[in-house]
């Protein structure tokens, strides 16, 4: 195949005309945007070790009020997307935030899709709509698009989660803002996942409407997250161990933009996932072990953690614990992958 002609054999005088009607050529750059089989890939195998990242949370509580932050968080950068993007993914933003004793995160709501997963402590809610998300260890709590949400912490330890959202993709949509609000009055004593959706297939019918596309959902409790994949092993004995986090109404995804799931690794178990154009997120709820990626990339990780790893690429895990089981939260942008054609 011929080679694509470059800029220098552009005369530079043609390169100037250009330029001043803020004109490219295609040519030059043909093979960067649309190479031959495999995407340009910014997104690097990283990790992130929660034991290093820890110290330096704590130390902006004590540095920064909570009126001068309003989210207290430190940004998960991927280098390969340049740390000042904030992208962990070319459509995932991540950070760990903390809040202490007593402080409220603010009310205010926004156009990016948002998801907390609990990495430590407790005594802390969310209030989403008015709707009280109780904070344990693990959990997935859902704060969708346009949903007021504020954080309070009544416990005595700092409390700290992993936020992710889909908030480069919203940036570069230009579609990105936020409204701050009022405190909340709750609307109810518990979240849904103590009643309404207390059970797997079965979901509520006195007085319900079935329109919204939203999760009505809001925490999906980490207790029966882990319990149901435990029973799953209990049940095949061999084989990739994986639930998806859907909307029980309608089994779609959480968000048109980021898919959620967990996975568990049995003792000394080593899983080559499957191949799939998306990155991935990898959070460590229990365990210690090592993610690698495309037979090079070695990332050893232990409970708290969290990974990244571009798409297009083979990725083993592989649980170094020979006696306890491994549990992982995932977040993707399959589903966006899914609704554009390409995944």
């Amino acid at each position: 195949m011929n080679a694509l002609g470059t800029l220098d054999d552009l005369p530079q005088s043609y390169r100037d005309r250009l330029t001043e009607l803020n004109l490219v050529p295609l040519w030059p750059s043909m093979r960067a945007v649309l190479p031959y089989n495999v995407p340009t890939r910014k997104t690097d195998t990283q990790l992130w070790a929660f034991g290093q990242l820890r110290p330096l949370l704590i130390e902006a509580g004590d540095l920064t009020p909570m009126e001068k932050a309003e989210r207290r968080v430190l940004v998960l950068s991927n280098p390969g997307h340049g740390l000042t993007n904030m992208q962990a993914t070319p459509s995932i933003y991540m950070g760990l935030q903390l809040i202490l004793k007593n402080e409220t995160a603010p009310n205010h709501r926004h156009t990016p899709n948002a998801v907390r997963i609990i990495v430590e402590g407790e005594g802390a809610s969310t209030i989403v709509d008015g709707e009280p998300c109780i904070m344990e260890r693990g959990d997935l709590i859902l704060t969708p698009s346009g949903k007021w949400h504020e954080h309070r912490h009544d416990g005595e330890d700092p409390i700290i989660w992993l936020d992710i959202l889909d908030l480069p993709l919203i940036y570069q949509l230009e579609g990105s803002w936020a409204i701050e609000g009022a405190p909340q009055t709750l609307s109810c004593e518990r979240d849904k996942s103590f009643a309404e959706y207390s059970s797997a297939g079965v979901v509520p019918e006195i007085d319900f409407q079935r329109e919204s596309q939203d999760s009505p959902m809001l925490r999906y409790p980490w207790a029966k997250t882990r319990s149901c994949l435990l029973e799953m092993a209990q049940h095949y004995d061999s084989g990739l161990l994986r639930i998806a986090y859907v909307n029980p109404e309608n089994g779609a995804s959480l968000f048109p933009s980021i898919g959620f799931g967990a996975i568990m690794l049995r003792p000394g178990e080593t899983i080559n996932l499957p191949k799939r154009t998306s990155a991935c997120v990898f959070h460590i709820v229990e365990g210690m072990g090592a993610l690698e990626v495309d037979c090079q990339d070695r990332k050893a990780w232990q409970e708290r953690d969290t990974l990244c790893a571009p798409g297009y690429s083979d990725i083993v895990l592989q649980n170094l614990s020979e006696t306890t089981p491994a549990f992982l939260i995932t977040a993707d942008d399959a589903p966006l992958h899914r609704y554009l054609g390409i995944y």
